[in-house]
Protein backbone atom coordinates (compact mmCIF):
# COMPACT_ATOMS: atom_id res chain seq x y z
CA UNK A 1 0.00 0.00 0.00
CA UNK A 2 1.07 3.55 -0.68
CA UNK A 3 0.90 6.22 2.02
CA UNK A 4 0.66 9.98 1.53
CA UNK A 5 0.36 12.67 4.22
CA UNK A 6 -0.24 16.42 4.09
CA UNK A 7 -0.86 19.37 6.40
CA UNK A 8 -3.95 21.45 5.59
CA UNK A 9 -5.07 24.83 6.95
CA UNK A 10 -8.75 25.74 7.09
CA UNK A 11 -9.66 29.32 8.10
CA UNK A 12 -12.37 29.78 10.73
CA UNK A 13 -15.36 32.05 10.29
CA UNK A 14 -14.78 33.40 13.82
CA UNK A 15 -12.02 33.11 16.41
CA UNK A 16 -12.41 30.08 18.68
CA UNK A 17 -11.23 30.61 22.27
CA UNK A 18 -10.83 28.24 25.21
CA UNK A 19 -8.95 28.59 28.51
CA UNK A 20 -5.63 27.60 26.88
CA UNK A 21 -5.76 30.07 23.99
CA UNK A 22 -7.43 31.12 20.74
CA UNK A 23 -7.26 30.00 17.13
CA UNK A 24 -8.31 31.50 13.81
CA UNK A 25 -7.72 28.41 11.67
CA UNK A 26 -7.98 24.65 11.93
CA UNK A 27 -4.68 22.95 11.17
CA UNK A 28 -5.25 19.31 10.27
CA UNK A 29 -3.16 16.43 8.99
CA UNK A 30 -4.66 14.16 6.33
CA UNK A 31 -3.36 10.64 5.65
CA UNK A 32 -4.24 8.82 2.43
CA UNK A 33 -3.65 5.10 1.95
CA UNK A 34 -4.01 3.56 -1.50
CA UNK A 35 -3.86 0.01 -2.80
CA UNK A 36 -3.51 1.28 -6.36
CA UNK A 37 -7.23 1.12 -7.04
CA UNK A 38 -8.95 2.39 -3.90
CA UNK A 39 -8.05 5.23 -1.58
CA UNK A 40 -8.83 5.62 2.10
CA UNK A 41 -8.56 8.94 3.96
CA UNK A 42 -8.27 9.90 7.59
CA UNK A 43 -7.93 13.34 9.20
CA UNK A 44 -6.50 14.25 12.58
CA UNK A 45 -5.92 17.38 14.62
CA UNK A 46 -2.52 17.54 16.37
CA UNK A 47 -3.18 18.32 20.04
CA UNK A 48 -0.71 20.81 21.55
CA UNK A 49 -2.01 19.83 25.01
CA UNK A 50 -0.24 16.50 24.45
CA UNK A 51 2.87 18.06 22.85
CA UNK A 52 1.78 17.24 19.30
CA UNK A 53 2.49 19.56 16.38
CA UNK A 54 1.47 19.17 12.73
CA UNK A 55 5.10 18.52 11.87
CA UNK A 56 5.62 15.89 14.57
CA UNK A 57 2.44 14.10 13.52
CA UNK A 58 3.53 14.10 9.87
CA UNK A 59 6.90 12.69 10.91
CA UNK A 60 5.20 9.89 12.86
CA UNK A 61 2.96 9.03 9.92
CA UNK A 62 5.77 9.12 7.36
CA UNK A 63 7.81 6.77 9.55
CA UNK A 64 5.13 4.14 8.86
CA UNK A 65 5.52 4.19 5.06
CA UNK A 66 7.74 1.12 4.91
CA UNK A 67 5.39 -0.88 7.11
CA UNK A 68 2.42 0.10 4.98
CA UNK A 69 4.41 -0.89 1.93
CA UNK A 70 4.54 -4.37 3.46
CA UNK A 71 0.77 -4.40 4.11
CA UNK A 72 0.43 -3.21 7.71
CA UNK A 73 -3.06 -4.08 8.97
CA UNK A 74 -5.35 -2.02 11.16
CA UNK A 75 -4.88 -4.49 14.01
CA UNK A 76 -1.10 -4.25 13.74
CA UNK A 77 -1.33 -0.45 13.71
CA UNK A 78 -2.73 -0.44 17.26
CA UNK A 79 0.65 -1.53 18.64
CA UNK A 80 2.84 0.04 15.96
CA UNK A 81 1.91 3.57 17.12
CA UNK A 82 0.74 4.93 20.48
CA UNK A 83 -2.67 6.53 20.91
CA UNK A 84 -2.76 10.03 19.48
CA UNK A 85 -3.41 12.06 16.36
CA UNK A 86 -1.04 10.21 14.03
CA UNK A 87 -2.59 6.81 14.73
CA UNK A 88 -6.06 8.34 14.43
CA UNK A 89 -5.45 9.54 10.87
CA UNK A 90 -4.02 6.18 9.81
CA UNK A 91 -6.65 4.09 11.60
CA UNK A 92 -9.53 6.03 10.06
CA UNK A 93 -7.86 5.89 6.64
CA UNK A 94 -7.64 2.09 6.91
CA UNK A 95 -11.32 1.84 7.87
CA UNK A 96 -12.19 4.01 4.86
CA UNK A 97 -9.98 1.95 2.56
CA UNK A 98 -11.58 -1.30 3.70
CA UNK A 99 -15.02 0.17 3.06
CA UNK A 100 -14.01 1.21 -0.46
CA UNK A 101 -12.41 -2.18 -1.17
CA UNK A 102 -15.34 -4.22 0.09
CA UNK A 103 -18.19 -1.99 -1.04
CA UNK A 104 -19.57 -2.18 2.50
CA UNK A 105 -19.99 0.79 4.86
CA UNK A 106 -17.74 1.00 7.91
CA UNK A 107 -20.65 0.61 10.32
CA UNK A 108 -21.46 -2.75 8.74
CA UNK A 109 -17.83 -3.91 8.82
CA UNK A 110 -17.63 -2.94 12.50
CA UNK A 111 -20.89 -4.74 13.32
CA UNK A 112 -22.67 -1.53 14.31
CA UNK A 113 -26.25 -0.49 13.54
CA UNK A 114 -26.82 1.90 10.67
CA UNK A 115 -26.13 5.40 12.01
CA UNK A 116 -28.87 7.99 12.23
CA UNK A 117 -28.87 11.78 12.50
CA UNK A 118 -28.10 12.97 16.02
CA UNK A 119 -28.77 16.23 17.89
CA UNK A 120 -25.46 17.95 18.55
CA UNK A 121 -24.30 20.75 20.80
CA UNK A 122 -23.15 24.11 19.50
CA UNK A 123 -20.19 25.73 21.26
CA UNK A 124 -20.04 29.20 22.79
CA UNK A 125 -16.42 30.37 22.72
CA UNK A 126 -14.80 31.85 25.85
CA UNK A 127 -15.04 35.65 26.04
CA UNK A 128 -16.45 38.45 28.17
CA UNK A 129 -19.90 37.75 29.68
CA UNK A 130 -21.76 40.17 27.41
CA UNK A 131 -20.14 38.77 24.25
CA UNK A 132 -20.87 35.20 25.26
CA UNK A 133 -24.45 36.14 26.13
CA UNK A 134 -24.89 37.71 22.70
CA UNK A 135 -23.57 34.52 21.08
CA UNK A 136 -25.92 32.45 23.21
CA UNK A 137 -28.87 34.65 22.22
CA UNK A 138 -28.06 34.11 18.53
CA UNK A 139 -28.06 30.34 19.07
CA UNK A 140 -30.73 30.12 21.79
CA UNK A 141 -32.86 27.88 19.57
CA UNK A 142 -30.22 25.14 19.82
CA UNK A 143 -31.47 22.57 22.36
CA UNK A 144 -27.90 21.92 23.58
CA UNK A 145 -25.19 24.56 24.04
CA UNK A 146 -21.62 23.90 25.15
CA UNK A 147 -20.15 26.83 27.07
CA UNK A 148 -16.38 27.30 27.19
CA UNK A 149 -15.26 28.58 30.60
CA UNK A 150 -12.06 28.34 32.63
CA UNK A 151 -11.18 31.95 33.50
CA UNK A 152 -11.76 34.44 36.30
CA UNK A 153 -15.40 35.50 36.49
CA UNK A 154 -16.99 32.30 35.18
CA UNK A 155 -20.13 32.56 37.38
CA UNK A 156 -20.95 35.91 35.75
CA UNK A 157 -20.44 34.42 32.30
CA UNK A 158 -22.73 31.53 33.11
CA UNK A 159 -25.44 33.74 34.58
CA UNK A 160 -25.40 35.94 31.46
CA UNK A 161 -25.60 32.95 29.13
CA UNK A 162 -28.45 31.33 31.03
CA UNK A 163 -30.39 34.60 30.85
CA UNK A 164 -29.79 34.79 27.09
CA UNK A 165 -30.70 31.15 26.43
CA UNK A 166 -33.20 30.17 29.14
CA UNK A 167 -34.47 27.01 27.47
CA UNK A 168 -31.23 25.45 26.23
CA UNK A 169 -29.56 22.52 27.98
CA UNK A 170 -26.06 23.68 28.95
CA UNK A 171 -22.78 21.82 29.07
CA UNK A 172 -19.87 23.67 30.68
CA UNK A 173 -16.30 22.96 29.57
CA UNK A 174 -13.56 24.48 31.72
CA UNK A 175 -10.69 22.85 29.78
CA UNK A 176 -8.71 22.32 33.03
CA UNK A 177 -9.08 26.03 33.81
CA UNK A 178 -10.52 25.86 37.34
CA UNK A 179 -8.59 25.39 40.56
CA UNK A 180 -9.19 23.78 43.92
CA UNK A 181 -9.81 27.27 45.29
CA UNK A 182 -12.65 28.23 42.92
CA UNK A 183 -14.03 24.75 42.21
CA UNK A 184 -16.88 24.87 44.73
CA UNK A 185 -17.94 28.39 43.68
CA UNK A 186 -18.01 27.43 40.02
CA UNK A 187 -19.86 24.15 40.57
CA UNK A 188 -22.44 26.01 42.66
CA UNK A 189 -22.90 28.50 39.80
CA UNK A 190 -23.42 25.57 37.42
CA UNK A 191 -26.03 24.05 39.72
CA UNK A 192 -27.91 27.36 39.92
CA UNK A 193 -27.92 27.62 36.13
CA UNK A 194 -29.21 24.08 35.72
CA UNK A 195 -26.09 22.89 33.89
CA UNK A 196 -26.37 19.26 32.76
CA UNK A 197 -22.65 18.40 32.68
CA UNK A 198 -19.30 19.92 33.67
CA UNK A 199 -16.40 18.89 31.47
CA UNK A 200 -12.82 18.68 32.84
CA UNK A 201 -12.98 21.31 35.58
CA UNK A 202 -9.49 20.66 36.99
CA UNK A 203 -6.12 19.90 35.38
CA UNK A 204 -5.49 16.22 34.83
CA UNK A 205 -2.60 16.38 37.30
CA UNK A 206 -4.87 17.70 40.06
CA UNK A 207 -8.18 15.97 39.45
CA UNK A 208 -7.97 13.66 42.48
CA UNK A 209 -9.92 16.34 44.37
CA UNK A 210 -12.99 15.36 42.35
CA UNK A 211 -13.23 12.07 44.23
CA UNK A 212 -13.93 13.81 47.54
CA UNK A 213 -16.58 16.38 46.59
CA UNK A 214 -20.33 15.99 45.96
CA UNK A 215 -21.14 15.85 42.25
CA UNK A 216 -24.20 18.10 42.38
CA UNK A 217 -23.65 18.37 38.62
CA UNK A 218 -22.25 15.33 36.74
CA UNK A 219 -18.58 15.69 35.81
CA UNK A 220 -17.03 14.50 32.54
CA UNK A 221 -13.40 13.59 31.88
CA UNK A 222 -11.85 14.98 28.72
CA UNK A 223 -8.13 15.69 29.07
CA UNK A 224 -7.98 13.03 31.81
CA UNK A 225 -9.46 10.37 29.49
CA UNK A 226 -7.10 9.24 26.77
CA UNK A 227 -7.50 5.66 25.57
CA UNK A 228 -9.11 2.64 27.16
CA UNK A 229 -6.17 2.07 29.51
CA UNK A 230 -6.88 5.39 31.24
CA UNK A 231 -10.48 4.72 32.22
CA UNK A 232 -10.25 2.52 35.32
CA UNK A 233 -8.36 5.14 37.34
CA UNK A 234 -11.10 7.70 36.64
CA UNK A 235 -13.86 5.66 38.25
CA UNK A 236 -14.27 7.60 41.52
CA UNK A 237 -13.62 11.04 40.02
CA UNK A 238 -15.89 11.26 36.98
CA UNK A 239 -19.38 10.31 35.90
CA UNK A 240 -18.88 10.60 32.15
CA UNK A 241 -16.11 10.09 29.57
CA UNK A 242 -15.54 12.30 26.52
CA UNK A 243 -14.31 10.05 23.72
CA UNK A 244 -12.39 11.89 21.00
CA UNK A 245 -10.71 10.20 18.06
CA UNK A 246 -7.49 12.20 18.32
CA UNK A 247 -6.96 11.18 21.94
CA UNK A 248 -7.99 7.56 21.47
CA UNK A 249 -5.87 7.12 18.36
CA UNK A 250 -8.64 6.25 15.97
CA UNK A 251 -12.04 4.64 15.59
CA UNK A 252 -10.77 1.18 16.54
CA UNK A 253 -9.78 2.31 20.04
CA UNK A 254 -12.77 4.64 20.36
CA UNK A 255 -15.11 1.68 19.89
CA UNK A 256 -13.18 -0.25 22.56
CA UNK A 257 -13.41 2.74 24.91
CA UNK A 258 -17.14 2.90 24.38
CA UNK A 259 -17.55 -0.68 25.57
CA UNK A 260 -15.14 -0.22 28.48
CA UNK A 261 -16.90 2.95 29.61
CA UNK A 262 -20.21 1.13 29.59
CA UNK A 263 -18.78 -1.71 31.68
CA UNK A 264 -17.34 0.74 34.21
CA UNK A 265 -20.62 2.62 34.53
CA UNK A 266 -19.61 5.84 32.79
CA UNK A 267 -21.96 7.70 30.49
CA UNK A 268 -20.44 8.76 27.18
CA UNK A 269 -19.88 12.08 25.49
CA UNK A 270 -18.80 12.13 21.84
CA UNK A 271 -16.51 15.11 21.33
CA UNK A 272 -14.38 16.59 18.60
CA UNK A 273 -11.79 19.20 17.73
CA UNK A 274 -12.36 22.14 15.38
CA UNK A 275 -11.73 20.40 12.07
CA UNK A 276 -13.28 19.48 8.73
CA UNK A 277 -16.03 16.94 8.25
CA UNK A 278 -13.49 14.27 7.36
CA UNK A 279 -12.25 14.38 10.96
CA UNK A 280 -15.73 14.01 12.46
CA UNK A 281 -17.29 11.43 10.14
CA UNK A 282 -16.02 8.36 12.08
CA UNK A 283 -17.16 9.81 15.41
CA UNK A 284 -20.79 9.69 14.32
CA UNK A 285 -20.63 5.89 14.56
CA UNK A 286 -19.86 5.68 18.29
CA UNK A 287 -21.84 8.85 19.01
CA UNK A 288 -24.96 6.76 18.39
CA UNK A 289 -24.59 5.45 21.97
CA UNK A 290 -23.49 8.73 23.56
CA UNK A 291 -25.49 10.60 26.20
CA UNK A 292 -24.08 13.93 24.97
CA UNK A 293 -23.03 14.65 21.38
CA UNK A 294 -20.67 17.56 20.73
CA UNK A 295 -19.77 17.31 17.04
CA UNK A 296 -19.99 20.87 15.76
CA UNK A 297 -16.36 21.34 14.67
CA UNK A 298 -17.00 22.02 10.96
CA UNK A 299 -19.58 24.69 11.80
CA UNK A 300 -16.70 26.92 12.90
CA UNK A 301 -15.02 26.79 9.49
CA UNK A 302 -15.35 29.54 6.92
CA UNK A 303 -15.73 26.70 4.40
CA UNK A 304 -15.82 22.93 4.83
CA UNK A 305 -14.44 20.37 2.38
CA UNK A 306 -16.45 18.93 -0.50
CA UNK A 307 -19.11 16.37 0.51
CA UNK A 308 -18.99 17.72 4.08
CA UNK A 309 -21.34 16.58 6.80
CA UNK A 310 -24.87 17.90 6.71
CA UNK A 311 -26.21 19.90 9.67
CA UNK A 312 -29.93 20.51 9.77
CA UNK A 313 -32.36 21.39 12.59
CA UNK A 314 -29.53 21.12 15.13
CA UNK A 315 -28.75 17.58 13.98
CA UNK A 316 -25.62 16.12 12.42
CA UNK A 317 -26.17 13.53 9.67
CA UNK A 318 -23.96 10.54 8.84
CA UNK A 319 -21.29 10.98 6.19
CA UNK A 320 -21.91 10.23 2.53
CA UNK A 321 -19.57 7.63 1.05
CA UNK A 322 -17.75 10.26 -1.02
CA UNK A 323 -16.48 11.81 2.22
CA UNK A 324 -15.63 8.75 4.31
CA UNK A 325 -16.68 5.23 5.21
Amino acid sequence: MDLHVAIERWPLAHTFTISRGAKSEAIVVVAEISDGKHRGRGECVPYARYSETPESVVTSIEAMKEKFGHGLTRRELQTALPAGAARNALDCALWDLEAKQSGRPVYEIAGLPKPEALPTAFTISLDRPEIMAAAAARTADWPLLKVKLGAEGDPARLEAIRHAAPKATLIVDANEGWTAENLHENIAACARAGVALIEQPLPESGDTALASIPHTVPICADESAHDGASLARLKDKYDCINIKLDKAGGLTEALRMMEQAKTLGFSIMAGCMVATSLSLAPAILYAQKARFVDLDGPLWLAKDRKFGLRYEDHHIFPAVRELWG
